[in-house]
């Protein structure tokens, strides 16, 4: 399912520059968020009771935070696992995306929360595909620039641009607050993520992207990033809003 959204706000100006084998290149940032629910049975206890230990007594997870978690280990508690990466192809595949998604990278992961972030600066190459395992604990994906958001819950998947600023937020709160994710209520979210290369023609399709839009430019960048109107900009962690990167305190307006 592609979800309605409004009009980006300056997204037409937004670029990204990410490694091409040996080279920069420059593409679109794209404004497609495509979602749907698969069904995929409840969790094995012993995983959960693992998981819980594993957050609790291994990893430093504050709010705000998303940090990789061990699969391999998962996988010796998980006899179903192949369900759920079969849920996620059939998805995939009926959007047009062929091929086994095992093929490509795929990461177990965990957040209390989200701060609002984009990854265009190592994944600048890729879009995030996330199948989301935890139930529903009154938290969204938010995709501030979009004014888009997504309930999660289990068997929330999603395909976007790594560019595209998100977060995980508490549903009906419009930002990101850490008080949300308060340390003694269980607040995390554990979810599968694989790496589609952008350059695919079947994912840039997908997502609607433009490639080689500015290959002068292209020429002198030596490193991943996004810009916007020619300068390079990040995300602020609260708000969601893009701003300089080489200004932490001056927000750019999204309008």
């Amino acid at each position: 399912m592609r979800p309605n959204s409004p009009q980006p706000h300056g997204q037409d100006r937004l670029t990204s520059y990410f490694w091409s084998g040996d080279a920069i290149r420059s593409r679109r940032v794209s404004d497609v968020v495509l979602s749907g629910n698969v069904d995929v049975p409840e969790l094995p206890v012993p995983l959960l009771a693992d998981w819980a230990r594993e957050i609790s007594l291994r990893m430093t997870l504050d709010a705000g935070d998303v940090e990789v978690m061990p699969l391999a280990r998962a996988r010796t508690r998980w006899p179903d696992y192949s369900q759920y990466v079969q849920a996620v192809s059939d998805w995939t595949r009926a959007l047009g995306l062929p091929g086994p998604l095992a093929a490509n990278d795929v990461a177990l992961m965990a957040c209390r929360g989200a701060r609002y972030h984009h990854d265009g600066e190592q994944y600048g190459g890729a879009a995030f595909c996330n199948l989301f395992l935890s139930d529903d604990k009154g938290q969204d994906v938010h995709f501030p620039a979009l004014g888009l958001r997504i309930p999660l819950k289990r068997g929330t998947v999603l395909i976007f641009d790594t560019c595209q600023p998100h977060g995980v937020i508490r549903r009906g709160n419009p930002v990101f607050d850490a008080g949300d994710f308060p340390a003694d209520e269980d607040g995390t979210q554990v979810f599968l993520t694989w790496e589609l290369p952008i350059e695919d023609p079947h994912v840039a399709r997908a997502l609607d992207v433009v490639f080689d839009v500015d290959p002068v430019a292209s020429m002198t960048v030596n490193e991943e990033q996004v810009r916007r109107e020619d300068a390079r900009v990040g995300v602020c962690p609260q708000s969601g809003q893009w701003r300089r990167a080489d200004a932490s305190s001056q927000t750019m307006n999204n309008g």
